[in-house]
């Protein structure tokens, strides 16, 4: 019998996140354009990922990836001069984003490895970042522990985990269990079912906190996103909080 992460995996080897065709067209798949279209769409969507990752202030640090995908962000540590590490379940990431490195002129440790056993040792990385990826995992609390573990004193986390309480899981709520007469299903079970790959999980900030504990220093900042707002009218944006956003932004210190 396959384990949760078996499954996650073989949904991802389908392709990269942000690689789908309705984002890349008819562009030739692992060229300069294709990889520079995929960029483009990412920073499009998710700006703030420059705010919390800050690339350009860790020039010369050694940093681990979990979950590389495409290689986008991963080609921006590089391109800070970071020693570049990355970790992902699926071949078909590793593979992607080792293209995308002998494109641009760069170089990366990448590994095919499920993170909950990271293949470090203690204290070896100045910055771990995750933007989105260690919610599908079959144990995250399993890779958050790995990740202090494989930090350096001082080292930083920095990374994304989806929010439960949002109007993008709402708006999923409403499609898989109100509309189908199912009221009584929990936004986690919509989530673990029908968001993504199976098994994905989302937080709230109490949750996140208790789950980073053991680092010296937390921060949580809610993130409103276009994947929040897509269906509603646009005169609506403004009046919708900040905190019915559905991304986590993470800044751990250990």
């Amino acid at each position: 019998m396959s384990t949760l992460n078996d499954q996650v995996r073989a949904f991802w080897e389908q392709g990269p996140c942000g690689t789908n065709p309705g984002i890349t067209g008819t562009i030739e798949p692992l060229s300069r354009d294709w990889f520079e279209q995929v960029e483009r769409v990412r920073y499009e969507r998710e700006p703030m990922i420059h705010g919390v990752a800050q690339f350009t202030r860790h020039g010369g640090q050694r940093i681990l990836e979990i979950g590389v995908g495409a290689g986008t962000d991963h080609l921006q540590w590089a391109r800070a001069g970071a020693e570049c590490h990355g970790l992902d379940l699926t071949q078909a990431a590793i593979d992607t984003t080792a293209a995308r490195f002998k494109l641009y002129g760069f170089e990366s440790n990448l590994q095919r490895h499920d993170a909950e056993t990271i293949p470090f040792p203690d204290a070896h990385f100045d910055v771990v970042w995750s933007w989105g990826v260690i919610h599908h995992s079959e144990t995250p609390e399993r890779i958050v522990a790995e990740i202090h573990r494989v930090l350096k004193p001082g080292g930083q986390f920095l990374g994304m985990f989806y929010k439960r309480r949002s109007l993008a899981v709402f708006k999923e709520w409403l499609k898989w269990a109100a509309l189908r007469g199912k009221p009584w299903r929990s936004f986690a079970d919509v989530l673990w079912h029908h968001f993504e790959s199976v098994g994905t999980k989302a937080y709230e900030p109490h949750e996140m906190a208790r789950m980073f504990q053991a680092f010296g220093q937390f921060r949580c900042d809610i993130a409103m996103t276009p994947y929040d707002l897509q269906h509603f009218p646009r005169w609506l944006h403004p009046w919708f909080p900040q905190g019915w956003g559905s991304f986590l932004d993470i800044t751990a210190t250990k």
